[in-house]
């Protein structure tokens, strides 16, 4: 049974047998109900304080059964209460080492540091494609929520180098910085870069000031949700279908357009060609937005001519499926 049954019969025998005892004493004694409610609270609670009235040798049997019936009862609630306190500690312990297990094996993984409304935000829209995620939360009262997001989670002080530790630092390929406070993420960003000079680190800014202190102190890139929530409502006023049509297709919640960027390996079969001769549009049904060169050069809607090189970022636009296909293809294992 769940706790819920548990407690529900609890409560459910407990006012049988006080209802029992109600109306044997007032069967049996012909007392009122207050004082046959009265013998029964006291024989119960085998407080056993004074008998109300004189009682008959049948009303002293049904004493001794109404007795052993309720130390039968509180015995059975102290084994449900201490069942819920042990389960509950369990629970949390092994919990706890599932997590810490999990969170020990992960590898070029994303470390989010605060599940505020920005961090939740963000985490659910890495799951899908970044499902090697854990979230460092100083509010333990947050734990039930990322339990249920079904997230990876440590707690404590995301500036503590002892819990980027934990969290794996040292593998991991991307930091998000997202606490409250502009200090706090002024000084996790000094914190992390002195521990993993090569992680990409981007972090949340509150106010444009604090921008160049973020960069100063090694993060990679920095926004901010006031200006990117600006941003977002002028276009939406002034460009609404562009808007809508960007919302579709970056949001991955429809499959039947989307963009993504794909890296050009080594190894890739079309690296070098021009996209003349690629056969993306034809094999892939697939549009070319943009190419990112190794170089930091981004090239829009590319010419025909223009070459995929090792190194490069491909900025595509169709379906899912053709999408990963074409992923498959720059990246064979």
């Amino acid at each position: 049974m769940n706790k819920i049954q548990q407690i529900t019969l609890a409560v459910i025998i407990s006012s049988t047998i006080f209802a029992i005892g109600i109306i044997g004493y007032m069967g049996i004694e012909k007392w009122s109900f207050i004082d046959a409610a009265y013998m029964t609270a006291i024989t119960l609670s085998t407080v056993g304080f004074s008998e109300v009235n004189g009682i008959s040798t049948a009303g002293r049997v049904f004493t001794i059964f109404l007795i052993f019936a309720g130390v039968g009862y509180f015995l059975y609630l102290a084994g449900v209460i201490m069942q819920f306190v042990v389960e509950g500690e369990i629970k949390s312990i092994l919990g706890r080492k599932i997590l810490d297990t999990s969170i020990s094996k992960l590898k070029n993984h994303y470390i989010v540091c605060g599940y505020g409304r920005i961090g939740r935000i963000l985490c659910d829209q890495l799951k899908d494609q970044a499902p090697n995620l854990v979230v460092l939360e100083k509010n333990d009262a947050l734990n039930p929520l990322m339990d249920k997001d079904r997230v990876l989670y440590l707690n404590g002080d995301a500036s503590e180098e002892s819990l980027l530790i934990k969290a794996g630092i040292h593998k991991a390929k991307h930091l998000i910085a997202a606490l409250a406070t502009d200090m706090d993420n002024v000084f996790l960003v000094l914190t992390a870069r002195q521990l993993n000079p090569g992680i990409n680190i981007m972090a949340r800014a509150g106010s444009n000031n604090v921008k160049s202190k973020l960069l100063a102190a090694g993060a990679n890139r920095v926004e901010s949700p006031y200006d990117i929530g600006a941003v977002s409502m002028g276009l939406k006023l002034l460009r609404p279908s562009v808007s809508s049509f960007l919302d579709i297709a970056l949001s991955r919640k429809k499959k039947a357009i989307q963009i993504e960027e794909t890296l050009v390996s080594e190894n890739a079969p079309l690296a070098n060609i021009m996209l003349k001769d690629s056969g993306i549009r034809q094999n892939f049904d697939l549009i070319i937005i943009a190419i990112r060169k190794k170089d930091g050069e981004m090239i829009f809607n590319p010419s025909f001519d223009t070459r995929m090189e090792s190194g490069d970022t491909v900025i595509v636009m169709g379906q899912h499926e053709n999408l990963t296909r074409f992923e498959a293809a720059l990246n064979p294992k």
